[in-house]
């Protein structure tokens, strides 16, 4: 047994004061004189014993009185699984939750600084010499070290809301990694446990530590977010019209009614408008928008909607290019089409190489590469084009079909594209085509009956290994592929069954080898995310970075400046920027004064669905653990009391006690040997 407040068994000293009473009876007596006192004396001999052992009694109902009520103040318990704790020290990890859904607030004030209360109570329950670790969230480093009461109390105050949340195996994890050695060892967690905190069925827990659950609860509250949102184009273009998708989310009860909702590019307003929201449902906005010049772009799409407000806001980026790079490599008979086409948009800047001279180390500056009737390709080729693809380019394929078909599909296998059967020479027309393919989806406006669609002298057949990566978009009769689209590394290939050539047949020529190509093109390129979410996207991707010797990357804002790490991957380069990143905002990526890129944070919404777990369903993941939940509204006693990290509390039964042994006192005086005297 052990005692939490052993302080207070110095008030066993108090025992002395009814001893001292009983030794010295500080009554004066009387003598009266009678003539005959035998009879007397028979009679006061007979009394004595009696009143001797009433006195017993009495001093021992006083000491017992006294003894158990300094032991309730010192509040003896047994420790958890009978663990003998006496002659060990402490150690504590004491999690407090502070992500946004804990600005929320109930009758004591806001949810942070109730749970910064409740940590405070549990560091005084210990003793002097115990270690407390304090963990939130943020899982700074400096949070692995061991502080003493003071040292946890001044980091406690320092406690503000955070951006980063963690599941609830996380936070158990970090902190076993901090409670071992033989002290004993104690877990606390003070949270609201929002549901998204649960990662697992059920907690793995370790036998040596005794985890209690702090529940926090706080006012059912209404809430709106700025869910999502993207464009219906990875390419955007100077003055072109642009779509921008915005996905709200309602996570209340009730309906949300006329949602007053903002666009703003380059802190200027660019849309207006209003949303209901049925409860608990999602709502698609589309804005549209123009006007935008050349450069990186900053939008930033906001609703109002109180009191939860962390996030009314979803900032993004984007760059505007001047214009989109092309690189056709031509064979020997690929004809003029392809430059054809792409001179008659200034917008589109395309550069010619040779089949038998290409420069394959400017591949990553271009966002379309069209192989157009190659001779012989080479294996060097599809290795350089693998490693364009995995970084997510886009290459459209027009094979020359007078070439050895043996040299294709070696050419073809290294891309892990379908391999040629044979070559078809019976004429043949397109009998299928996809309207729905982003391609094609919004190129008619009315539909024909009988489409004209485009005819074929001569073409390839294809022996299809895995479809699992592949789109028809047009075909020949019998499903046969025509035009299809395939899923390479990060990167897509266009692979059309006949080539170019007016002997091969009319593709080049007809009407909808126009808004393909061009579409083609607008759907291509590297698309870069609009926006990152802080504590999960901790790696940014971008084009292939020229570093010289003696520079380094920086990443700036108002008031902040880091040197990311930095690697070379596929054609790309990824910048790791690790946890520096803590605020919501528009950073921009430079090499010396050059801007290469500005990327937006936002912070996650998976704090936005303000539903918490019950005790019952935290009791479920605990199971039979070594795992206790309280209920700070309801189980505010026990926490005070200490029973959050003891196995059973024996001060209720030591205060019983005392009063039983006072309640006896009473009745021992009041009752015992009271006989009635006659004359």
């Amino acid at each position: 047994m052990n005692f939490l407040y052993p302080g207070f068994l110095f008030a066993l000293i108090s025992v002395a004061i009814p001893v001292i009473i009983h030794l010295f009876n500080f009554r004066k007596f009387k003598k009266v004189y009678f003539s005959n006192v035998q009879l007397l004396k028979e009679v006061e001999q007979q009394n004595s014993s009696k009143e001797k052992l009433k006195n017993l009694l009495i001093l021992a109902s006083r000491i017992l009185a006294i003894i158990f009520l300094a032991l309730a103040f010192a509040q003896p318990y047994i420790p958890a699984h009978n663990q003998k704790t006496t002659a060990l020290n402490n150690i504590v990890s004491i999690y407090i939750d502070n992500s946004y859904s804990m600005e929320a607030v109930n009758k004591d004030g806001s949810l942070l600084d109730e749970a910064k209360r409740k940590a405070k109570e549990l560091v005084r329950g210990f003793g002097m010499t115990d270690r407390f670790q304090l963990l939130t969230n943020d899982f700074e480093g400096k949070q692995q070290r061991l502080l003493n009461e003071e040292g946890f109390l001044k980091a406690l105050d320092d406690v503000k809301i955070s951006a980063a949340n963690r599941n609830l195996q996380q936070i158990l994890n970090r902190q076993g990694n901090v409670l071992s050695g033989g002290e004993n060892k104690y877990s606390f967690l003070i949270s609201d446990f929002q549901k998204n905190i649960s990662s697992t069925k059920k907690l793995e827990t370790k036998a040596d530590i005794q985890y209690s659950f702090l529940k926090l609860n706080a006012n059912t509250l209404p809430n709106v977010a700025v869910d999502s949102v993207w464009t219906l184009s990875p390419n955007h273009q100077p003055g072109a019209n642009e779509r921008l998708v915005v996905q709200l989310k309602n996570y209340s009860e009730e309906e949300a009614i006329n949602i007053p909702l903002k666009l703003s590019i380059n802190n200027q307003q660019k849309g207006l408008g209003s949303v209901s929201i049925p409860a608990g449902k999602t709502v698609k906005d589309t804005l549209n928008f123009s006007g935008l010049n050349a450069g990186w772009q900053k939008g930033l799409v906001s609703i109002k909607d109180f009191p939860v407000t962390f996030d009314d806001t979803l900032s993004f980026s984007f760059k505007v290019d001047k214009n989109f790079p092309v690189l056709s490599i031509n064979g020997p008979n690929a004809g003029h089409y392809i430059k054809a086409l792409f001179a008659a948009d200034a917008y589109y800047q395309l550069a010619e190489n040779a089949e038998s001279n290409v420069n394959y180390n400017n591949f990553s500056n271009y966002g379309l590469i069209v192989l157009n009737g190659l001779k012989n390709p080479s294996s060097g080729l599809a290795q350089q084009l693998k490693t364009y693809l995995n970084a997510g380019g886009t290459v459209v394929l027009f094979p020359d079909l007078d070439a050895d078909i043996q040299t294709y599909n070696s050419f073809l296998s290294g891309l892990s594209l379908p391999t040629i059967q044979g070559l078809n020479t019976t004429p043949n027309k397109v009998d299928h085509i996809d309207l729905q393919n982003p391609i094609f989806k919004t190129v008619f406006e009315d539909i024909p009956k009988n489409l004209d669609l485009p005819t074929v002298s001569r073409y390839y057949s294809f022996v299809e290994k895995n479809t699992s990566n592949k789109e028809d978009i047009m075909l020949l009769p019998g499903r046969k592929a025509f035009f299809s689209k395939y899923g390479v590394g990060n990167g897509q290939v266009y692979l059309s069954a006949t080539g170019l050539n007016a002997n091969d047949g009319n593709l080049a020529r007809h009407p909808v080898f126009v808004p393909l190509v061009y579409r083609l093109a607008l759907s291509a390129g590297n698309e870069v995310p609009l926006y990152y979410h802080i504590g999960n996207d901790n790696t940014l991707a971008s084009k292939k970075i020229a570093i010289g010797k003696n520079q380094s990357l920086k990443i700036t804002a108002d008031y902040f400046e880091a040197i990311p790490e930095i690697r070379q991957a596929d054609g790309k380069t990824l910048i790791y920027i690790a946890d520096q990143i803590k605020n919501a905002g528009f950073y921009n990526l430079k090499l010396a004064d050059s801007l290469l890129a500005v990327y937006s944070f936002n912070n996650g919404r998976t704090e936005s669905d303000l539903h918490y777990l019950s005790k019952s369903e935290l009791e479920q993941l605990a199971g039979k653990s070594n795992l206790k939940i309280f209920d700070t509204d309801k189980d505010a006693v026990k926490l005070i009391a200490g029973s959050h990290k003891i196995g059973q509390t024996l001060w209720k039964l030591c205060l019983i006690l005392s009063l039983i042994f006072i309640a006896a006192e009473i009745l021992l005086i009041r009752f015992f040997n009271n006989t009635k005297k006659t004359i």
